[in-house]
C-alpha cells in the first residue's frame, strides 16, 4: 500500500493553478492517438509537483523538457489502462467506491456544513450585542406550565410593561435580575444556538416577538446594543486596593490616593512610571500596569466595560470593582482578524455548539432523499422473540440470529438491510456493546447506520456538483491504474534467483564492503565510584563480563549484559574507545561520557574488507531488483511510444509560464 500511493503521488496531476489565458493555454506540446497534452495542462501539473505556479515559472527549459517526459509517460499509462478494460475492472471499481465513501462523506460534510456554516458564523462574529432577558424554568406545573408563565410575560413586555421590572420580578436567572435581566455582551458562538439565533434577528431596542426554549428554560429576549466587535484589547492598569496598611477597609482613603494619581496623569505623569510605583496588583505593577491583550468578560463586568470603550493611548475615569479602584489605559486593540486566521478556531466553536444538530438534519435530508423506511414488522418480530441476547458476541450463533438474522430492520435506496447486517455495522460502537437488542434499540441502530449510509451513496453522484472532487476521484483513478500497470509490467516480471543475484554481485563487488568493524561490552554507571569498585574487582580477577551484567546502568543494555554487537567502529564514541584496544579481553581505562562513566572490554575487532556473496546478499538483491525495475520500465514506455506514436513539440515548452 505504501507503494502504491508513493506512485499515485508521483503522477497525481491535480488541476490547482490557472497559468495562462484560454488561447495559449490550448496550444498543444504533444498529441498522440485520440489524446492530447496542452500548454495549459502541462502547467497545471507542472505547477502541483514543483510547490506551485511562482515556484514554476523560475525554473529552467531542461526542467521542463524532464517533466514533460513523464508527462506523457503518464498519460499514455492510463490511455493502455482503458484499452486493457481497467475501467470496467470489478476489483478496481469497488476500490475506487470504497475510496469515494470514506474521502467523499468528509469531504460533503466539510463542503454542506461545515464551510458554509463557519463562514455565517465569521459575519455573525464581526458584531456583539448586549442582551438582557427574563428567563422561566420549569417547575411543578412543568414544562408546559413554564412555557405559559413565559407566554404571558412575554405579553406584558411586548404590550408596554417595564422588561426591568418584569425581569426582576420573573426572572430565574438569579444573576442577571437585579440587574434588569442584562446578561452583558454576546457573540455568535458564545451562548447556546437557540438564544443566538433569536438575538441576532432582533433590532437594537427591540424584544424578540416569541418565546425562546433552550435547555436552560424558556426565554423573552431583548437587544439594548449592537456593535462592532473588537476581538481583544491589550491595557495596563492601576490598582488602589480598599484595604489599608493595617489590613482594614478604608474606602474613602483609597479614592483619595486613586483621585491623586489621577490628578498626577492629567498634570503630564507617566502611566508606567505610577503603576510600578503606587499599584497593589503586583502581577502587572511590576510591568507598569500591562495586562496584556484580553477579550471580552475575562476581566469584571465594570473593568471590561471601562477598558473596551476606551480607545488606544485614552485613560478612564476611575472606575469601582470589588477589588478597589482602577485607573486604565487602553494601550493596544486588535482588529477583526481574516478568514483564513480564524478558520481552525471557526470549526471547533461550530463543532461544540452546532455541528451534531446541523449533521442530525442534513442525515435526515439524505436518508428522505434515498426513500429509508424502517420495517416497523420486522422490527416487532425481532423484539417479540428477543429475551436477553445483547448486541456482541452472544448474538452470533443464537437462536435469534438463526431464526431472525435474516429479518428485514429497515430499506435504504431500495436495499434491504436484515437483522445480521445492522448486528454487524454496530458491533464496532461502544454505545450498543452489550445492549439487549430491542425494539427501541433496533430503531435506533437503522436511524443511525441508514443516515451514515445514505450519505455514502451521496457520495458516489458527488462529482457533477464539485468539479474538485471529480478531480480528486479521478487522480485517484489513475493511482489505481498505474499500480495495476505497475505490478503486471514491471513487478511481476522480475525473476529473482541467486544465479542472478551472484551474476550481478560479481560485476560490482567493490561496492559491497565492510567498514572497520568491532564488538565489545561495557560496564556503564552514573557514579565514578562503582566504576572504580569494578576496576578493583578485575584486578582481583573477577569476570568483566559478570561484573556487567551486576553493575551497567545504560537504559536498555542491562539485559544484554551490557554487550554490542559488531557495528562501525566510527558510529559512537563507545564504538571509537573500543577500537583504539588492541587484542579482545583488553579493557580500556575510565571513560567519561554524557551522564556518568564507562569501562569497555574488547570483545573482536575486524578491519574493514570486502563483503562475501553471502554478506552483501539482501543490498545485492534490492539493487537487482532496482535495475530490473528501470529496465522494464524503460521497456515498457517504449512499447507505448511505438505503439501510441506520441508527437512531442518541445520547442512550444519555450512559451510555458509566460504570459501571452
Amino acid at each position: 500500500m505504501q507503494k502504491r500511493f508513493l506512485i499515485i503521488s508521483l503522477f497525481f496531476m491535480a488541476i490547482l493553478f490557472s497559468a495562462c489565458s484560454t488561447k495559449q493555454g490550448e496550444i498543444l506540446l504533444a498529441k498522440y492517438e485520440k489524446g492530447n497534452v496542452t500548454i495549459g495542462e502541462f502547467e497545471k501539473a507542472y505547477a502541483k509537483n514543483s510547490g506551485g505556479f511562482d515556484a514554476a515559472k523560475d525554473d529552467s527549459l531542461e526542467q521542463y523538457q524532464k517533466f514533460l517526459d513523464l508527462y506523457v509517460n503518464f498519460k499514455l499509462k492510463i490511455k493502455d489502462a482503458y484499452e486493457r478494460g481497467y475501467d470496467k475492472n470489478y476489483e478496481m471499481t469497488a476500490e475506487l467506491d470504497d475510496y469515494k465513501k470514506k474521502v467523499g462523506v468528509s469531504y460533503l460534510l466539510d463542503k454542506e456544513l461545515v464551510e458554509p456554516s463557519i463562514k455565517r458564523l465569521y459575519e455573525q462574529r464581526r458584531l456583539e450585542l448586549r442582551v438582557s432577558h427574563i428567563m422561566i424554568r420549569p417547575d411543578s406545573t412543568g414544562d408546559e406550565g413554564a412555557k405559559e408563565k413565559a407566554t404571558a410575560v412575554l405579553k406584558r413586555v411586548l404590550a408596554g410593561e417595564s422588561f426591568d421590572s418584569l425581569a426582576n420580578e420573573f426572572s430565574a436567572d438569579q444573576y442577571s435580575k437585579p440587574k434588569g435581566g442584562d446578561i452583558y455582551y454576546i457573540t455568535a458562538g458564545l451562548v447556546v444556538p437557540e438564544f443566538e439565533d433569536a438575538a441576532y434577528k432582533t433590532e437594537v431596542g427591540k424584544v424578540y416577538p416569541e418565546v425562546v426554549k433552550t435547555r436552560f428554560g424558556y426565554h423573552i429576549i431583548k437587544v439594548t446594543e449592537r456593535r462592532e466587535r473588537i476581538p481583544s484589547i491589550r491595557a495596563s492598569h492601576i490598582l488602589i486596593t480598599f484595604a489599608n496598611e493595617a489590613g482594614v477597609s478604608d474606602t474613602l482613603t483609597a479614592f483619595q490616593k486613586i483621585d491623586s494619581i489621577k490628578m498626577a496623569l492629567k498634570n503630564g505623569a507617566d502611566f508606567a512610571k505610577l503603576a510600578e510605583e503606587y499599584s497593589k496588583d503586583p502581577g502587572s505593577a511590576k510591568k507598569g500596569g500591562d495586562l496584556d491583550f484580553f477579550s471580552r468578560r475575562v476581566m469584571v463586568k465594570e473593568f471590561d466595560e471601562a477598558a473596551f470603550n476606551l480607545k488606544v493611548g485614552e485613560v478612564s475615569d476611575i472606575v469601582k470593582t470589588n477589588y478597589g479602584y482602577h485607573l486604565i489605559k487602553q494601550t493596544d486593540k486588535k482588529s477583526y482578524p481574516g478568514f483564513d486566521e480564524e478558520k481552525e478556531e471557526l470549526k471547533k466553536i461550530y463543532k461544540q455548539t452546532r455541528y451534531n444538530a446541523d449533521n442530525d438534519t442534513l442525515l435526515n435530508f439524505y436518508k428522505t432523499k434515498y426513500n429509508f423506511k424502517p420495517s416497523e414488522i420486522g422490527i416487532e418480530r425481532i423484539h417479540a422473540a428477543n429475551d436477553s441476547i445483547k448486541v456482541g458476541s452472544d448474538y452470533f450463533e443464537s437462536k435469534l440470529q438463526t431464526n431472525f438474522g435474516k429479518t428485514e430492520v429497515f430499506r435504504l435506496n431500495g436495499q434491504v438491510f436484515n437483522l445480521d447486517t445492522v448486528i454487524n455495522k454496530i458491533l464496532t460502537q461502544a454505545e450498543y456493546m452489550n445492549k439487549v437488542i430491542t425494539r427501541e434499540v433496533l430503531k435506533e441502530a437503522a436511524n443511525k447506520i441508514s443516515g451514515e449510509l445514505a450519505l455514502e451513496i451521496e457520495t458516489l453522484s458527488m462529482d457533477n456538483r464539485y468539479p474538485e472532487y471529480a478531480e480528486l476521484m479521478e487522480e485517484y483513478r489513475n493511482g489505481i491504474f498505474i499500480f495495476k500497470l505497475q505490478e503486471e509490467e514491471i513487478w511481476n516480471k522480475i525473476n529473482v534467483d541467486d544465479a542472478k543475484l551472484e551474476e550481478h554481485f560479481n560485476k560490482s563487488k567493490e561496492k559491497y564492503n565492510w567498514t572497520d568493524r568491532v564488538a565489545f561490552t561495557e560496564i556503564f554507571s552514573r557514579k565514578d565510584s562503582i566504576i572504580q569498585v569494578c576496576k578493583d574487582l578485575l584486578k582481583q580477577g573477577i569476570d568483566f563480563d559478570s561484573l556487567a551484567v551486576k553493575y551497567t546502568e545504560r537504559a536498555g543494555m542491562k539485559s544484554k549484559g551490557g554487550k554490542y554487537m559488531l557495528m562501525d567502529a566510527a558510529s559512537s564514541q563507545l564504538s571509537k574507545e573500543a577500537y583504539k584496544l588492541d587484542q579482545p579481553g583488553d579493557v580500556s581505562s575510565s571513560i567519561a561520557n554524557a551522564n556518568g562513566f564507562s569501562l569497555i572490554k574488547l570483545d573482536q575487532k575486524e578491519a574493514a574488507r570486502p563483503k562475501t556473496f553471502e554478506e552483501a546478499k539482501a543490498e545485492v538483491s534490492g539493487s537487482f531488483q532496482e535495475e530490473e525495475s528501470k529496465r522494464l520500465e524503460n521497456a515498457y514506455n517504449a512499447s507505448l511510444r511505438a505503439k501510441y506514436k506520441p508527437e512531442i513539440k518541445k520547442e512550444e515548452l519555450s512559451k510555458v509560464f509566460k504570459s501571452e
